[in-house]
């Protein structure tokens, strides 16, 4: 079993060397895909991360007529992205699942081999650069026979077993510390949503106002495709797919300025207030943003142009607050299609304070945002620190230091 590939960690120094042949056993089984049938189709992440549902489809929709069927416990390689950690093992909950022939299986020989210390070591440098070193492409390079050639440190079982154990009781230190990080995150932004509401909540008796009051609504729309020229601007034209931040400077396409003149699409002015109205991305939220530059909107949008009584940072401050109540008034239609009517929307009441009061409201809420946004950087930072350990936690595991 002893294998020439030399390591230079302790564990080779002290355990034998051996081929994965020697663990595992390449096993071939395919299946003709009956059209009236359902089936599980599985995906390999990249970078040793598991294997994953793909989709369920029926047979009908699958074009490859023969695939290969997963068992669980199984080694699963992708011939394609097998150098790029295309590797894993079948969880139990895709047994049965099928893939195509682009994909090698494995039968594990549990007697000879923990199947999580394997799942563990495919995580290392020390097995991606034996990957590597096969061919100089991706595509076709990774053949069955390169990876039952591939080395491993085998110790007996019970040293895997302990090894594992080890190892996943660090995991789950890592786990924990992620866990708390988030916990601490989503309770500072749950901070900033109900001080904002209390604030709202303490002005609410001085009086409410409709929007219809407060604003002035400009619709958008998309020019036409078949006009090259309306879609070479600079002009930024917004659709709810830009609508991921509270400012909006720019967007995916833009258009010209000839297009604001001949197509729906009018040209807007900076700090308008911009608000998604139509679409399935009000499944969970109703975005709405403050746009910061000339643009024009599509037609799944509207923009709330505010009058002298209210500034665009306080109204996005209310709309953000008070997103629940705005989901209330979304309603359904074909398709799964959500949309919230304009009449509904300006009939929507909200606290108007003065303007000095508005803008100290705002600039407390700003504040706490700040603070919301310094903790998830911090907390990115932390989750990269976290990412890094782990594979300084393998090759001290499969060095025989752990």
């Amino acid at each position: 079993m002893n294998c020439p590939y030399k390591y230079t960690n302790n564990m080779s120094e002290v355990y034998p060397l051996v081929t994965l042949g020697n663990v595992i056993n390449y096993r071939k089984e395919f299946v003709q895909i009956d059209d009236t049938k359902t089936y599980k189709r599985c995906r390999v992440k990249l970078h040793a991360q598991g294997i994953i549902l793909r989709d369920i489809l029926k047979g009908a929709e699958i074009k490859t007529k023969k695939q290969q069927v997963c068992r669980k416990g199984e080694f699963l390689v992708a011939e394609i992205d097998a150098k790029i950690g295309g590797i894993g093992i079948v969880p139990e909950n895709l047994d049965g699942a099928i893939v195509s022939s682009h994909y090698f299986l494995f039968e594990i020989n549990e007697s000879l081999i923990n199947k999580q210390f394997l799942n563990f070591f495919i995580r290392t440098p020390i097995f991606r650069d034996q990957i590597a070193a096969q061919g100089s492409t991706n595509y076709a390079a990774i053949r069955p026979s390169d990876v039952l050639s591939y080395s491993i440190p085998l110790p007996p079982l019970e040293e895997q077993r302990r090894i594992v154990a080890r190892i996943e009781e660090l995991v789950g230190k890592i786990e924990e510390v992620r866990s708390l990080r988030q916990q601490a995150l989503e309770e500072t932004e749950a901070l900033r949503v109900s001080s904002a509401k209390a604030i709202l909540a303490e002005i609410a008796p001085l009086g409410t106002q409709p929007l219809q009051e407060l604003v002035n609504v400009q619709g958008g729309g998309t020019p036409s495709k078949q006009n090259p020229f309306f879609w070479e601007g600079s002009i930024p034209w917004i659709s709810p797919k830009d609508m991921k931040s509270r400012e909006i400077n720019d967007s995916i396409d833009h258009i010209s300025e000839e297009a604001t003149h001949k197509s729906p699409a009018k040209l807007l002015q900076p700090s308008s207030v911009l608000i998604v109205v139509r679409g399935m991305i009000l499944a969970h939220t109703v975005p709405s943003a403050i746009l910061r530059v000339p643009a024009a909107i599509n037609q799944d949008m509207k923009a709330l142009l505010p009058n002298e009584k209210i500034t665009p940072e306080f109204l996005c401050s209310v709309f953000w607050t008070l997103n629940d109540l705005l989901l209330e008034l979304v309603e359904k239609s074909t398709h799964d299609t959500r949309k919230l009517e304009t009449p509904k929307l300006l009939n929507f009441k909200i606290p108007v304070p003065p303007l000095p009061e508005q803008r100290r409201i705002v600039a407390y809420l700003d504040e706490l945002q700040t603070k919301i946004d310094t903790m998830k950087k911090l907390r990115e930072e932390a989750i990269k620190e976290l990412d890094a350990i782990l594979p300084s936690i393998l090759d001290k595991a499969f060095k025989g230091e752990l």
